[in-house]
Parts: C-alpha cells; sequence; structure tokens
C-alpha cells in the first residue's frame, strides 16, 4: 500500500557562509513505527479578498470537503499541505487555527503542518487580501474507522 513521505530542503545565503538543510521523512500513523499515512483529501479553491473560509473542518462539522470528518481526524497522525498559488507577491491568505492566527501565506508560499483536530474550534480557516488567491490543499490522514453496527 502507498504511503506518504515528505522532503524539504532549506538553502540559504543570508549568512556569510551558505546554509542548507534537507530532511525526508515517511509520514507514520499514530503510535505506529511501520505504517505510514496512506489516505488523502485534497481541493483547490479560489478565494476573494475578505472572504473567510473553513478550509478543513473537524470533529462534526464539515469544512470546504463538505462531510463530516468525525472519526477521522482525532487524536490521529493527520498532515495538512497548503499553497497560494497566487502570482501577485501582494496577495495573501490568514492562516488560523483554532480562532489563533497562525500565519499569512502570499503568492507562492505554502505550509506542511500536523493537525488534531479534535473538536469543533479545531478547524483551519483562511482569510483572502489583496485580490483573489488561488489555493491548493491536501489532507493525509490515517482513513476512516468503522464502528460495527
Amino acid at each position: 500500500m502507498a504511503t506518504t513521505t515528505a522532503a524539504v530542503t532549506l538553502t540559504s545565503d543570508l549568512l556569510s557562509d551558505e546554509m542548507s538543510v534537507s530532511a525526508t521523512t515517511t509520514c507514520m500513523k499514530a503510535g505506529t513505527t511501520a505504517d505510514g499515512l496512506d489516505m488523502m483529501e485534497y481541493g483547490y479553491i479560489d478565494i476573494v479578498t475578505g472572504d473567510q473560509f473553513d478550509l478543513l473542518g473537524s470533529d462534526d462539522s464539515t469544512g470546504s470537503l463538505g462531510k463530516p470528518v468525525a472519526g477521522i481526524m482525532a487524536n490521529k497522525a493527520n498532515k495538512v499541505y497548503i499553497k497560494n498559488h497566487s502570482t501577485d507577491e501582494t496577495y495573501y491568505v490568514s492562516i488560523m487555527l483554532d480562532a489563533q492566527a497562525i500565519g499569512k501565506l502570499y503568492g507562492g508560499d505554502w505550509m506542511f503542518i500536523p493537525w488534531n483536530a479534535t473538536d469543533d474550534d479545531k478547524d483551519i480557516e483562511i482569510t483572502a487580501s489583496g485580490g483573489t488567491n488561488k489555493i491548493c490543499y491536501a489532507l493525509f490522514h490515517e482513513g476512516k474507522t468503522l464502528v460495527a453496527s
């Protein structure tokens, strides 16, 4: 079965000596060292200046995937990727998690974070500024736990 691997390389010439850091890891399921994340849901949206959007909902809320995610996210090893594909450097989206600002993604910026969606307050929300921002996102997760009837 396929798994999710993340690779990041950072290079900077801001110092007198150049700095380069590279890391690759397999995103594992919670509590395991042998089973990687093997489920993904993704989307692409255009969000207009001033609009606020629940990109990913948690617990019994829905978010942009349009369906409840209870049983998928809570206390599991979820990873979220978000990229602002806007080409105008003045366009950005503000990212909020649990009603706390965690940063802004300007045109071309991206983020990859872990996400523990334990209740309705843990939604990932974005608000656009500057113009229409083109956002792609992916949620890598463990899958649904089915309960016997």
